[in-house]
């Protein structure tokens, strides 16, 4: 039997910060929207907080990232010299976080970097779920690059429909030691998290084992280019060590959170398309002639001029008819002088259809077709859906020593 490509790690958990401040949304949330960062910058202002170990891309084009890099690396090197962590060896932590649509289980640990390629041609047992853009990756190669710690906003999903990994531990929380518990920041909901160590994280490993022998032992769900660049990071630090240094070195590995895509507290989203165009009745007639079939698997409801039509969408797998609908629409603007938004909300969608755009109301995609897609078609095209709302992403909360 293969090894597991996730397992226990040394996890530090701060015991002096006031978690409600140490802990921060995704640096990858909320780019547009810098006032939420600046809130989040004055509420932590002279306090212990990973706000101060990260760059927050809606202020990627302030200072050089070199620099700020040095900052960050600096404040990691005083967290770390302040002794303001507990270390919890050779564990996992799990974690229960109250989100919009419920209560989402997960594992933190460490992935192995050797058994993740984000290349789509690659069949890797840990792959991305969607295009890495690489010119989005230097920035965070150098911040990542000479940082002493990490911390995960990594969500991955292992496809466990008999919920024996993450599940188990759900029953028996009330016996494990309580990490912390509380309220996250900006309504981010409600964390918790329990140390699982010993026996219990033995269980885990062993849970994880039997999912090894698959060819593709988990996705990422959330955080792709975050684990890219850990992975770029990686392959430029080994090419000096030796075949022995490599299998102990920590920047070998990456802190992610482990989520079953089955967990009730996992809900894919759509992303609808809305299309500003000049003659909307022509799109609409090129849509049904092009991807529009009686015999169709996916269901597209079309708003346009105060009308509403659902048609049946070719498509051998979810992802498939979403690379059919992005060319489509891609092509048509691009042929028609039109323009194309990206729209996560129904009664938002809807309402740009009042305002004269041509809506096409995608489908949920089904938790089966998560795991099947990328075994068909390798990754899904962009903006093919979301793990739920923007603040039910992942919060920097552990770290790892990973130099």
């Amino acid at each position: 039997m293969k090894q597991a490509v996730f397992q226990p790690a040394d996890i530090l958990v701060p015991h002096t910060a006031d978690m409600a401040d140490w802990s921060v949304i995704a640096c990858d949330q909320f780019t547009a929207e810098r006032a939420y960062w600046d809130r989040v910058t004055e509420r932590v202002r002279g306090k212990l907080s990973t706000l101060h170990m990260v760059l927050p891309e809606a202020y990627l084009a302030d200072r050089p990232v070199q620099d700020v890099a040095l900052e960050k690396n600096e404040i990691m090197e005083h967290y770390l010299a302040g002794g303001i962590f507990d270390v919890l060896r050779d564990s996992f932590v799990y974690v229960e976080r109250r989100v919009s649509g419920g209560v989402r289980h997960g594992l933190v640990g460490k992935l192995d970097l050797e058994a993740y390629d984000y290349a789509p041609e690659r069949r890797s047992p840990v792959r991305a779920s969607e295009r890495t853009v690489e010119e989005r990756l230097p920035p965070r190669v150098t911040i990542r690059a000479g940082a002493p710690l990490e911390m995960p906003h990594v969500m991955v999903l292992i496809d466990d429909p008999a919920k024996s990994v993450v599940e188990p531990l759900r029953r028996r929380a009330a016996k494990l030691p309580r990490l912390y518990d509380f309220d996250l920041m900006e309504d981010g909901g409600h964390i918790a998290g329990y140390a699982v160590s010993g026996a219990e994280a033995e269980r885990v490993a062993a849970a994880l084992a039997s999912l090894a022998d698959r060819e593709i032992q988990m996705i990422v769900g959330d955080g792709n280019h975050s684990l890219a660049a850990a992975k770029e990071c990686w392959n430029l630090k080994k090419r000096g060590l030796t075949e022995a240094e490599q299998q102990s070195d920590p920047a070998r590995y990456a802190l992610v959170e482990v989520v079953n895509v089955y967990d009730e507290g996992v809900r894919f989203e759509p992303i609808h398309r809305a299309v500003w165009c000049a003659d909307e009745e022509k799109l609409m007639e090129c849509f049904r002639e092009k991807l529009a079939s009686p015999s169709g698997r996916y269901r597209v409801t079309c708003v346009h001029g105060g009308r509403e039509e659902t048609l049946t969408v070719r498509g051998r797998t979810f992802g498939a008819m979403m690379a059919g609908v992005q060319e489509f629409v891609t092509e048509y603007v691009a042929m028609n002088d039109g323009v194309v938004d990206y729209i996560h909300d129904d009664a938002s969608a809807r309402r740009m259809a009042q305002e004269g755009a041509a809506v096409f109301l995608l489908p949920v995609m089904d938790k089966a077709d998560f795991f099947s897609t990328v075994a068909a078609n390798g990754i899904f095209p962009e903006k093919s859906f979301s793990i739920g709302h923007a603040r039910d992403k992942r919060y920097y909360l552990e770290c790892r020593q990973i130099r």
